[in-house]
């Protein structure tokens, strides 16, 4: 989509859309008194009637008869009187949809001089992500040429303070371009996205951008010592792929290596721990972080953001057959620790474990690791929140804001000593699953320690997030594949590289 920033009065912009904000209850003021005095009070009836409404996602769309230059004006609804970035994201999100409708191409939104408590870079960023985000259409893979909804080919900002976001609009509409791409990838079935075919996206983005690209499989991730990755894998007749990609820019920030870490289960039935069938086709989503790094670094080489990436994705899948790993097995992680296995349905720390120890090794200085983990995570937060552990308090502070920014909304959770006791193992250096129904994932981060080496490093559990059980009634609408995590990582790149960026 294409993003533009005019300094055009709003009644004086060509679009198909004219989109503005009004609150609940509705008081037209500012712009939208204006736009209601020369459309000759039309607005004002509306609010009068009933029909004209402020509450979130609510739009109402009016035919203009020549008095502006748009063909429509649309009041979007964003709530009560202090509205806030999700507000605005729905509120676009709807716009995208009913202009999408009408055949509608082209949306201009006024930037609201007043902005609810949200500067103006914060609207623009969120009138992006809504108008982009909301289009998404899941179902491609229908066959009778329909889709949900047309997407709107270019989104003009306009109206006081627009001038000035004009970076941040196009930054914005980057991102969210990786978002949908990445919600592309995690809704794939798996008989089309493979560990390798994973690999070969990783491939297309990394010759894209001129970027290091690896990636191991089988023979060479034994010959490497990951003995947990290793195991995993061996059930199932695909091979694996530990994928790594290096961004170093000109100019980069000096002594900082960021290390991104993604859990790329593409299918994930539990091994011998087999899932109940209820639901186990939406385990082709265990892949959202990989494809969330994936895309993560697309969206920060797309921006030239000054900061080295180093992006390790560990992609396989975890399937019962005579080759798979048992519970009862002992492996030996990449840094010489040993696991016992009493559940094969806890794989993807085991993934992990040696995916950040390869990416310690290869140069990190800052480690994050994004992971749809643990059940345990969707019962406590949701499809709202992440959780975020780590051992370096401010590292984790880092990355709870850059989500707070974003829209990846993130809650941090304890790191305490005490939960490594659930993993403590009779036979091994430790345990992957522990016999006690409680604190799940708590003592994953905790296993997960164990491998992040010397050095800052965060976990981010994004079960929940990363795909919707159902609609969750905001701009992602349908259920499926969110993308979660890359706009974060975006965002947290350009913090780290600070001044620089």
């Amino acid at each position: 989509m294409d993003v533009a920033v005019v300094e055009t009065l709003p009644q004086g912009v060509e679009a198909d859309v004219l989109a503005f904000t009004v609150r609940d209850p509705v008081v037209l003021e500012g712009t939208a008194a204006e736009l209601d005095r020369l459309v000759d009070g039309r607005l004002g009836r509306l609010v009068e009637e009933g029909e004209l409404k402020g509450e979130r996602g609510a739009v109402t769309l009016l035919h203009v008869n020549g008095e502006l230059s748009a063909h429509r004006l649309a009041a979007a609804g964003v709530g009560e009187a202090e509205a806030d970035a999700d507000g605005l994201r729905t509120a676009a999100a709807q716009v995208a949809i009913r202009a999408g409708g009408i055949g509608g191409r082209t949306v201009a939104w006024v930037v609201d001089e007043n902005g609810g408590g949200l500067s103006a870079a914060e609207q623009a960023r969120a009138i992006v992500d809504g108008i982009v985000l909301g289009a998404h259409d899941p179902g491609r893979w229908k066959t009778d040429g329909t889709a949900r909804v047309q997407e709107v080919d270019r989104l003009v900002l306009c109206g006081a303070g627009a001038a000035a976001v004009g970076e941040e609009a196009q930054a914005a509409g980057v991102v969210a371009a990786w978002t949908n791409r990445c919600r592309d990838l995690v809704n794939a079935p798996a008989n089309e996205l493979t560990p390798a075919k994973l690999a070969d996206a990783a491939q297309e983005i990394a010759d894209r951008f001129s970027l290091r690209f690896e990636a191991l499989g089988p023979e060479e991730i034994g010959a490497s010592g990951m003995g947990a990755f290793a195991g995993v894998s061996q059930g199932s007749d695909v091979p694996p792929r530990l994928i790594t990609i290096r961004y170093e820019p000109e100019g980069a920030v000096a002594n900082v290596v960021l290390g991104l870490v993604g859990k790329a289960l593409t299918f994930d039935s539990g091994g011998l721990s087999l899932k109940p069938a209820d639901r186990m086709e939406e385990m082709k989503s265990d892949m959202g972080g990989g494809a969330a790094v994936l895309c993560g670094l697309g969206a920060i080489a797309e921006l030239g953001l000054p900061v080295g990436i180093l992006a390790v994705i560990a992609a396989c899948e975890n399937m019962p057959g005579g080759h798979a790993y048992r519970p009862g097995d002992i492996l030996t992680a990449m840094n010489g620790k040993t696991i016992e296995v009493t559940n094969t349905d806890a794989e993807g720390r085991l993934v992990l474990a040696d995916a950040l120890c390869h990416a310690r090794q290869q140069g990190a200085t800052h480690l994050l690791d994004l992971a749809t983990l643990t059940g345990g995570m969707v019962v406590a937060m949701g499809d709202f929140y992440a959780g975020v552990f780590g051992n370096d308090a401010g590292w984790v502070e880092q990355v709870r804001a850059a989500g707070e920014a974003t829209g990846d909304h993130v809650w941090a959770w304890p790191l305490h000593g005490s939960y490594r006791r659930y993993i403590d193992s009779t036979f091994a250096d430790m345990k992957n699953s522990s016999d006690l129904r409680q604190a799940s994932p708590m003592y994953a981060a905790n296993f997960l320690a164990e491998f992040a080496g010397n050095g800052a490093w965060a976990h981010l559990d994004i079960a929940g997030t990363a795909f919707l059980e159902r609609g969750r009634e905001d701009y992602y609408g349908d259920r499926g594949a969110t993308g979660y995590g890359v706009r974060l990582l975006a965002e947290l790149a350009r913090r780290v590289a600070g001044p620089h960026a």
